[in-house]
């Protein structure tokens, strides 16, 4: 079982909120009369082999309010996206994947001048130096690693992109 909530995020958030109230109560957060964000109906595409790792980055992305549409590999991903099936808004990608990894995912991405300015983020167990510096210089957005997976960076960095 995995905790999708962050019950230190939402304590914090409501106290942000509501500060005079104490930690039993529950109070509604106010109503913004403004459209609602345009991140908030962003598509990402999460693409990892994993489906552990897939359902639970679906998860975590829904719950914030993102739609979500997922590929078993970056072929798959390729595929789709060149397909236009829907917009996609962002990728969220591991580098280890058969038929085509992260790292050639996101070299044909480049390479497109349809997806050449998608926001990209590679988010693998591959975190040493040579890593990280091969998936900048192709061009991701970000790259997060696993080992140091932190659900609030996750959606932070998300939103800096969209």
């Amino acid at each position: 079982p995995v905790l999708v909530l962050d019950p230190d995020g939402l304590a914090a958030r409501a106290a942000s909120i509501a500060p005079g109230l104490s930690a039993g109560t529950m109070a509604q957060a106010p109503r913004s009369t403004t459209a609602p964000r345009a991140a908030a109906r962003a598509t990402i595409l999460v693409v990892d082999d994993s489906i552990t790792t897939r359902t639970l980055e679906k998860g975590i992305l829904e719950a914030a309010g993102y739609r979500v549409v997922v590929c078993v590999d970056g072929q798959d991903a390729l595929d789709r996206l060149r397909a236009e099936i829907e917009p996609i808004d962002l990728v969220l990608a591991d580098v280890e994947m058969p038929r085509l990894d992260g790292f050639g995912l996101l070299k044909a991405l480049r390479a497109d001048t349809r997806f050449a300015r998608l926001p990209t983020i590679l988010m693998t167990s591959r975190g040493d130096a040579a890593d990280v510096s091969r998936g900048l210089d192709l061009g991701a957005d970000a790259y997060l690693t696993k080992q140091k997976f932190d659900q609030r960076q996750l959606l932070d960095t998300i939103g800096q992109l969209l």
